[in-house]
């Protein structure tokens, strides 16, 4: 049985004669067949157990060298290896294949031809020799050494090694049916960070018990240099590496917030999906950025002195709070369309709303109730969606939140140059804003006797131990919702994500008794980015971001700045005749509020100079959330106050 190449076209229907063959003279092509297709996943066991080792010693030149040894059954001619492309947590196809070079494979000490598949051209076919029991399989994987290569995972002081971006598994098994032996050497002394269990060391060589692909993909290693590992109790650990050793020189009532987080997510999902739990730790800005999810761990990067300077990084903490949520949403429960048995059957994207949407609403309230962050970063976050959506986002009158949901698969995460109007992910942050307002419902409507938690507790918390997986649908979202507290669920979720043009999603903080308010100032959340960054966002007033060095990074559409022609790239050189300077620029919007006259910014694009008048009297502007009911504590003050 064979799978459809999902992305190679679309089916058409086409009348039996073409308009071009009506015209005597013009040709008239037709396509040429497709290839036959990849095998499609069986739930049967491949016959034998792929060893794995890996030599990523090189730090210098940022190179993975990969060998495999694969066996094959006694009769084999043909065998289809795959590199991974729809990967758990990813939400699209995602490959390196880009970064693997050298690719060759032998049977016996020979080497054996290979083909690359014309339309998945992560498939590669092998014709095997007769009598033909193992193939080995070479490759080096080549860590991106700047940026604009691609993500960092090699630096000098550490390395993220993700199975899935440098091994290949054989076509037509399940993956959670391939059994795997890996092996991995590091540099030496270099301590060792994964999920995967039996850990031997023989010198820098590390070795695990054999598992399944499955498993290992989902189960990546970080290493370094610099490390520490903190039990948090609960058999949840923090293994962290770091860029110089006094980066992990965290406080003990610091620390104490994570175990205070692991007590908190227990508490609110009642289970737990997995035996033991790692919290998997970069503090850098040397290796490139993650936050990703596993069952058993997750990876995650902060800025290197985040857990030092626990003031200053206040707003850059949550990642990992957002990723622990995603053991029970997205990994044991995820929807039904992304649920796959091998990684190249396509995901559909549907319910991100709830895998991400709703983790990004429990990753800011665990935050606060374990105090990772604090209560006014975690309100200046939602004030800074809440603005976002309230004004400066056009691309909501046109494109649903569902839509977006599409986002990964279309665009990839590259930037755009009018993201307000194309709008982005926005299921994260406009999801969690919605999941807000249910929960408010679910406690006016309950007279606080329940809420959101109740939902947590009833859909993500059920098996506890059991750490596989169990697929959800739209109609199991409403029917546990209508448990908790019966509603129409199924039209308040469906108006507010899957039609565009709805009205701001502020309903819920306004529910939870505050409201949307502007100030002169940033609030904490967006004041901390901006100090880290040396950037100043005037989104809510000019309309753009400008960094450093005066560059607009950001423009919003149909803003005033938009409409003066300042796009991104722009570097503005002086505000009314005065060399430009973050202080200069805020100094000039605060002087023109309520007048009637123009900045004039002298801006360079390309090498061209011009002045440009920019119409904007309102000053400085940024969002805030203020409290309605006075002194007296707010819903919203209560579901971010400790439950433990």
């Amino acid at each position: 049985m064979k799978i459809k190449y999902a992305l190679a076209a679309a089916s058409l229907t086409v009348s039996s004669i073409s308009l071009a063959q009506q015209v005597p003279g013009n040709s008239a092509p037709h396509p040429v067949a497709l290839p036959d297709s990849i095998p499609e996943a069986r739930d049967i066991a491949y016959p034998g157990t792929i060893g794995i080792d890996i030599d990523a010693t090189d730090v210098i030149r940022g190179l993975y060298k990969v060998t495999q040894t694969i066996p094959v059954a006694p009769g084999t001619h043909e065998l289809t290896l795959l590199e991974p492309l729809w990967v758990p947590g990813g939400h699209s196809p995602r490959n390196s294949l880009a970064l693997f070079s050298n690719i060759r494979f032998t049977a016996n000490g020979k080497p054996i031809a290979w083909t690359r598949d014309p339309v998945a051209v992560n498939a590669f076919h092998l014709v095997l020799p007769e009598g033909t029991r193992s193939v080995t399989a070479s490759l080096i994987h080549t860590s991106p050494v700047q940026s604009n290569e691609g993500r960092i995972t090699m630096t000098r002081e550490m390395l993220n090694l993700q199975w899935e971006k440098m091994t290949l598994y054989p076509a037509g098994y399940y993956t959670r049916n391939i059994a795997v032996e890996p092996r991995v050497k590091v540099p030496g002394g270099w301590s060792v960070f994964t999920a995967l269990d039996g850990m031997a060391r023989s010198g820098d060589t590390v070795r695990w018990a054999k598992t399944s692909y499955e498993t290992l993909v989902d189960s990546p290693i970080f290493a370094g240099r610099y490390a520490k590992t903190w039990d948090l109790g609960q058999n949840v650990r923090m293994d962290a590496i770091a860029d110089a050793p006094q980066n992990l020189d965290v406080k003990p009532e610091h620390l104490q917030t994570y175990r205070k987080l692991v007590t908190e997510a227990i508490a609110l999902f009642g289970a737990r999906h997995f035996d033991r739990y790692t919290f998997l730790t970069a503090l850098t800005d040397r290796m490139g950025g993650i936050g990703l999810e596993h069952h058993r761990s997750s990876e995650n990067q902060m800025e290197p002195r985040a857990l030092v300077d626990w003031e200053a990084f206040d707003w850059d903490r949550n990642v990992i709070a957002h990723e622990l949520v995603h053991s029970w949403n997205g990994k044991y429960r995820r929807p039904a369309e992304l649920w796959t048995p091998d990684y190249q059957y396509p995901m559909r994207n549907s319910l991100l709303w709830v895998y991400e949407g709703q983790t990004q609403f429990w990753g800011l309230v665990l935050a606060a109730r374990s105090g990772i962050q604090s209560k006014e970063v975690i309100l200046g976050a939602l004030a800074a969606n809440a603005g976002r959506y309230a004004e400066g986002t056009p691309g909501r009158a046109w494109r649903s939140v569902e839509d977006t949901t599409k986002d990964p698969i279309i665009n990839g995460r590259r930037p755009l140059p009018f993201d307000t109007l194309t709008r982005g992910e926005d299921y994260y942050n406009e999801g969690a804003l919605v999941w807000l307002e249910a929960d408010q419902i679910i406690r006016q409507g309950t007279r606080r006797a329940k809420g959101l938690d109740d939902f947590a507790h009833a859909f993500f918390g059920m098996r506890d131990g059991d750490w596989g997986q169990l697929p959800y649908t739209f109609e199991d979202v409403v029917t546990t919702l209508n448990q908790v507290y019966p509603y129409d669920w199924a039209t308040f979720l469906r108006t507010r994500l899957y039609e565009p043009g709805q009205p701001a999603p502020i309903a819920g903080l306004e529910k939870a008794g505050y409201r949307l308010v502007w100030k002169d100032t940033p609030n904490p959340y967006q004041a901390g980015i901006a100090k880290y960054r040396n950037s100043i966002d005037l989104s809510y007033s000019l309309g753009i971001g400008i960094s450093e060095d005066g560059t607009v990074s950001s423009t919003v559409w149909d803003s005033p700045a938009f409409d003066a022609g300042l796009v991104k790239g722009v570097k503005i050189v002086a505000v009314n005749g005065n060399a430009y300077s973050q202080q200069v620029i805020k100094d000039a919007i605060s002087v023109a509020k309520g007048g009637n006259q123009p900045l004039e910014l002298l801006i360079k694009r390309g090498e061209r100079y011009m002045t440009v008048p920019v119409d904007w009297n309102g000053g400085p502007r940024w969002p805030w959330l203020e409290r309605t009911t006075g002194d007296k504590e707010a819903p919203l003050d209560r579901l971010l106050a400790p439950r433990r």
